[in-house]
């Protein structure tokens, strides 16, 4: 009998329990992944705490990602075949045994990666390309501002962006986490606790602000935001605060600029589809490379999930803190 992790009322991590659960079969048009690992992501710490819109339809178990072995395909999938080692972005389900997930985003584990590491990949990788390259444009020679470098998007946008030939600007909230950006390619470095972030980031850019800004913290930087961006820039918003915020248009059209908001897990499957199959294409190479690597923190045990959160709330990783289901945790460096 498989087992999950679930919660039956948001709370703290301690809700989160190890219980079993019926096997899986798979839709269709889905595969049934045997998970291996599993990565923790922000939206799991809102879910858990009742603060995330969960999409209709979306499995109970939290996870948006996940590696492991293919157990069962549906009778429509030619793509992919029982016993291939693969990850996967996920609609939710990540923390259990068994997930199933449609076999358009599914996704080879790229070739010198562990199942642990791959299992940090997919959301961040769907998340960083969709908004930087496919939203916001970016390409070699821009500038770009990435905010949280610590965190695991940032770890990961920070490193996709300079493969790509992009001049990086990160923020950070902490010598330590400052120091992880430079490691991982940041030519600029803010400490936001420290530095005012656009000040410094006009003054490394010559006056002319960054052509694209990712940001995770939402409506508390939006007016200082559009104060970094360059004449046609773009400012793509992916998490952190969403009350209610005055935006100055005026700025905007002065700039020619453009703000977007996005989510990924609420997108329509021909979107993630299409979404996948660009990360396949455009991203997975960079890791065949070296020029990019999963950056992972800590390994938790997957029935251990609560001790996972509290660790990734106590805002000291740097990087992706995996779920694993077959080795003991252990601290990497």
């Amino acid at each position: 009998m498989p087992s999950a992790v679930l919660f039956d009322h948001p709370g703290d991590p301690d809700v989160l329990q190890w219980r079993p659960v019926e096997p899986l079969n798979p839709g269709a048009d889905q595969v049934v992944i045997g998970v291996a690992a599993a990565g923790i992501n922000n939206a799991d710490l809102l879910q858990r705490r009742g603060r995330y819109p969960v999409p209709a339809g979306a499995p109970r178990p939290l996870g948006l990602e996940c590696a492991g072995t293919i157990l069962a395909v549906g009778s429509a999938v030619t793509a992919w075949s029982p016993g291939e080692q693969v990850c996967a972005l996920l609609d939710g389900g990540g923390y259990a045994d068994q997930v199933a997930v449609p076999a358009t985003q599914v996704m080879p584990i790229p070739r010198g990666l562990s199942l642990v590491e791959a299992a940090a990949v997919p959301e961040v990788a769907c998340t960083v390309y969709s908004n930087l390259a496919m939203v916001a444009g970016l390409t070699g020679g821009h500038n770009v501002l990435i905010h949280g470098a610590g965190g695991g998007i940032g770890s990961f946008a920070i490193q996709w962006a300079r493969a790509i030939g992009a001049h990086v600007l990160t923020t950070a909230g902490s010598d330590a986490k400052a120091q992880a950006g430079r490691d991982l390619g940041a030519q600029v470095v803010i400490n936001y606790r420290s530095e005012d972030f656009v000040a410094a980031t006009l003054a490394a850019t010559g006056g002319q602000g960054v052509d694209a800004i990712l940001d995770v913290v939402g409506a508390d930087y939006l007016a200082r935001n559009l104060q970094s961006l360059a004449s046609d820039g773009h400012l793509v918003i992916i998490g952190g605060c969403t009350e209610p915020t005055l935006l100055d248009i005026g700025v905007l059209m002065a700039k020619r600029a453009s703000v977007t908001a996005t989510m990924l897990r609420a997108r329509p499957a021909d979107q993630k589809a299409a979404i996948v199959a660009g990360v396949i294409r455009d991203v997975f190479p960079l890791f065949e490379t070296g020029a990019i690597r999963a950056v992972v923190d800590t390994v938790v045990p997957l029935s251990d999930a609560a001790q996972a959160h509290r660790l990734l709330e106590s805002g000291k990783t740097v990087g992706k803190v995996i779920l694993d289901n077959q080795v003991r945790a252990g601290r990497r460096g």
